[in-house]
């Protein structure tokens, strides 16, 4: 494998243990994935069984779970760079880990009781099993805090009613973190409850979302809940602070995302620079112009200035540190300008760009959920704003 830009940018980022974690990764995906994604992808299938055990034999979904669990023991740094190696490649087989981690996993290793955690786990870790994260809605998206699936307590128990939809690796789910509205009456931020229900669970209705045109490899689901009952057993977190559980989980998340963003832009980089030097026009390689030249100069400035600020905010979020608006912040602007930059690449490259088997468009095709996955970009930046406008925050919409 001829060394990437990004590993060069990479490399004096992390450790040499993690290196090491990103290039087996980079390497699986190129020697293992690369030549058969195309194939998947034209025959409309999903990321195929044996791909999803080959990644779980190789730990991915255990890197930032304790090693009790039969984890790793690393932290978001790793799931990060697994993100970078593998969505180099294609964005949905890097969000199919990415989410059972970020999105499933990590709600139960940060909230889960030691019985809950002890349960679930180990098999979590292993890639064994996976969890999806029930949190949009057809009537809601950005404004979560306030779900439309209810959850109504009936004696020791409750009865959720509603529907989840967007629901990331929904077709390999064993589980279902469930975001729901416990009471109606509480102050924002503390009327919600998150449930772990079995989808084969009586009343719960699972089918894949069909007509969507990015992510190909990814399952989204949508899952109705019709008088489905939970346990107290179930709730995940304290009762009421579901919304806490969802902000917690989903700064992991964008971080995630941030991640794949940035490896649609190595990809495309490293594709335009080299098809520059050899694409032949007006009597030498297109390289040589400089409007081609800034196209590719702006590619790199960005990559190395938000891997670095990535990597920051891993180690930032590993400590404990990180705030929600960091999070926001590095996926708002790692996914629009990996957007744009990937635009200029393809009018940079011409008609060639345009053909799946070139790769560019996959990657600016699937950048379009990095832009509003994980929260809206246009949603986000309000979220990020309020620091900075202290005095009239509560005033901001």
């Amino acid at each position: 494998m001829n060394q990437r830009r990004l590993d060069q940018l990479l490399e004096p980022l992390v450790e040499e243990e993690r290196f090491a974690l990103y290039q087996g990764l980079a390497r699986f995906a190129d020697e293992e994935l690369a030549d058969k994604i195309l194939g998947w992808e034209r025959s409309h299938q999903l990321l195929p069984h044996d791909v999803i055990e080959q990644l779980g034999s190789m730990g991915v979904f255990g890197l930032p779970i304790a090693e009790q669990y039969g984890g790793q023991g690393g932290g978001m740094t790793d799931l990060l760079l697994a993100g970078l190696a593998l969505s180099y490649q294609s964005p949905s087989i890097a969000i199919t880990p990415g989410a059972a981690v970020s999105l499933g996993a990590n709600p139960v290793l940060k909230f889960g009781t030691d019985e809950q955690k002890e349960k679930y786990l180990p098999e979590l870790s292993a890639g064994e099993r996976m969890f999806c994260f029930g949190l949009s809605e057809p009537g809601r998206g950005s404004d979560a805090a306030n779900p439309q699936v209810v959850a109504t307590r009936e004696g020791d128990h409750f009865i959720l009613r509603g529907e989840k939809c967007w629901s990331t690796n929904a077709a390999w789910s064993s589980h279902i973190v469930v975001h729901a509205l416990t009471d109606p009456s509480g102050r924002n931020g503390h009327r919600s409850t998150c449930f772990i229900i079995p989808i084969d669970r009586e009343g719960v209705h699972y089918q894949e979302m069909e007509g969507k045109t990015v992510w190909p490899l990814s399952s989204t689901g949508s899952i109705t809940f019709d008088g489905v009952v939970a346990t107290e057993a179930e709730v995940l977190g304290d009762l009421n602070e579901g919304f806490r559980v969802m902000v917690t989980t989903l700064n992991g998340g964008r971080l995630f995302v941030a991640s794949m963003a940035l490896g649609s832009l190595a990809f495309a980089l490293d594709k335009t620079r080299t098809y520059v030097q050899q694409r032949d026009q007006f009597g030498g390689p297109i390289g040589r112009f400089q409007r081609v030249q800034d196209v590719v100069l702006e590619m790199d400035l960005a990559l190395e200035r938000n891997l670095t600020w990535l990597m920051h905010l891993a180690r930032c979020h590993d400590d404990g540190s990180i705030k929600r608006e960091q999070a926001a912040k590095v996926k708002i602007d790692c996914s629009r300008v990996a957007s744009r930059l990937l635009m200029d690449a393809m009018e940079v490259c011409g008609g060639v760009a345009s053909l799946d088997e070139f790769g560019l468009a996959r990657h600016s095709a699937d950048l379009f959920v990095t832009r509003v996955g994980e929260g809206s970009n246009r949603a986000l930046m309000t979220q990020a704003v309020r620091p900075l406008l202290p005095d009239i925050a509560d005033q901001l919409q």
